[in-house]
């Protein structure tokens, strides 16, 4: 049963998770005063859609900030204060110090209940850690708007990207869709380090057919700068004279407010809490990129910064601020990606995280057309499963061809999670249409090679 009686929700950080949470508490508890506290000058945006700001597939960055402060409080009937930080926590006094971050006043919070969304923060290289006019990273809104002002009012022809995860290798394709020269220098030697071997050599292969250039192994680097400008970096002994640096080598969780406050953190660094997204303090909820979430396939603490999940823990950690009891459930990683003329897909475990876990288990691979050979834009489709080996339960899977590989990742999760065997996949009728599907289908002749072992 929610809450009745008033009662102060306050809520850190308002994107995904903050913004969900916040409209959430809001509407089970109409008389509660509810209240959202952002740092930055933007609430409720688009994150995942930042790189196609760059390449222009999206023409403006207000069309990724869904809610201003105003329009979110008209139609949330929530508090916003933007350019407010929150600088710690009194768990005791259940009060929270925040700082107007434009004029330097900082002023006391009461909360009967608080909900930490504070995100994640990028990870700053430790050769780059001094900040540099055309130095940047691609995390949030006003990353964007640094990145897009240094264009408009300077002269760049070469970018070196810092990095060849998920996040580089889109801001990658949109800069060179805008006709820059690119390249990337990565720490592994190939892209996509916690990808299958298979899908790392497509991506290099697709780079090198774009005529980007590619580094690995280049983990160290040397910076040489004039006043305060990068204006050439060594790497392996060789010499980059980039116009822009974009720094992209992942996240990490931000916990700084709640660790001071003594909350509980995990093995990556997030918040660790209950099943109903509750910290070791009770009227203490985290949600999103902050907090650790249970791994459906290891049921191990995880941490997964991905936009959908967020946005549900969102839901259940308002839920359970307003006086609801519902449960966050554990996880499946379903990462999609689009590189350039093809997409990639990724779902449960890896090859190296089911080894890490100790899993007993057989992979299989298979590459098919994604239509009939006499359709004249028939392309090949990569499909790699790992499956436990006595019960053939799937652990994870791996596409890479066009749009079809999301659809298969989503049918693998569907699997996954109703604990259906690999082996099905061969018995499932499957669509044909020789203009959109195939006439075999790639989960069908992987399902086959399952059913065989």
């Amino acid at each position: 049963m929610l809450i009745k009686r008033p009662q102060n929700i306050v809520v850190v950080g308002g994107n995904a998770a903050g913004a969900a949470a916040a409209a959430k508490a809001k509407r089970n508890s109409p008389s509660s005063n509810v209240i959202l506290y952002e740092r930055s000058k933007f609430i409720s945006t688009g994150t995942c859609e930042l790189p196609y700001l760059i390449s222009g597939e999206i023409k403006d960055y207000k069309d990724i900030v869904f809610f201003s402060a105003d329009s979110f409080k008209e139609e949330k009937q929530v508090e916003v204060f933007v350019e407010h930080s929150v600088e710690s926590i009194d768990r005791r006094s259940k009060k929270i110090a925040v700082k107007n971050v434009i004029s330097g006043h900082i002023y006391y919070q009461d909360y009967d209940k608080l909900i930490l969304t504070t995100g994640s923060s990028a990870i700053n290289h430790p050769d780059l850690l001094e900040p540099s006019q055309n130095l940047f990273h691609l995390k949030s809104v006003p990353d964007y708007i640094k990145i897009d002002n240094y264009l408009k009012s300077n002269k760049c022809k070469d970018v070196l990207i810092i990095g060849g995860g998920y996040i580089g290798l889109e801001t990658t394709e949109s800069f060179h869709k805008s006709g820059f020269n690119v390249t990337i220098l990565e720490r592994d030697s190939l892209p996509l380090g916690n990808s299958e071997i298979e899908i790392k050599n497509r991506i290099k292969e697709t780079l090198e057919k774009k005529n980007i250039r590619f580094y690995g192994n280049s983990d160290r680097l040397k910076v040489f700068k004039e006043g305060n400008y990068i204006k050439k970096i060594v790497a392996n002994g060789i010499i980059f004279e980039p116009d822009m640096v974009i720094v992209s080598i992942g996240f990490k969780p931000r916990t700084q407010i709640g660790q001071a406050a003594m909350l509980n953190i995990g093995k990556y660094n997030g918040f660790k809490t209950d099943s109903f997204l509750k910290t070791n303090d009770p009227n203490i909820l985290s949600a999103g990129d902050n907090s650790e979430v249970t791994n459906f396939i290891t049921k191990k603490n995880d941490y997964i910064p991905l936009a959908t999940i967020a946005h549900s823990m969102g839901h259940i950690a308002g839920d359970n601020a307003s006086g609801a009891f519902n449960k966050f459930l554990p996880v499946i990683k379903n990462i999609a990606v689009k590189l350039f003329d093809n997409c990639y897909s990724q779902v449960g475990l890896t090859h190296k995280e089911a080894t890490e876990h100790r899993f007993n288990f057989e992979v299989i691979t298979a590459e098919v057309p994604n239509l009939v050979k006499v359709m004249s834009n028939t392309k090949p489709t990569f499909g790699k499963i790992l499956y436990e080996k006595n019960s053939k339960q799937i652990l994870g899977a791996s596409f890479f061809g066009q749009q079809e590989a999301i659809g298969n990742a989503d049918i693998i999760a569907t699997l996954i999670q109703n604990k259906i065997t690999g082996s099905t996949l061969y018995n499932a009728n499957y669509n044909y249409s020789p203009p959109c599907s195939p006439f075999i289908n790639l989960l069908s002749v992987l399902g086959r090679k399952i059913n065989k072992d």
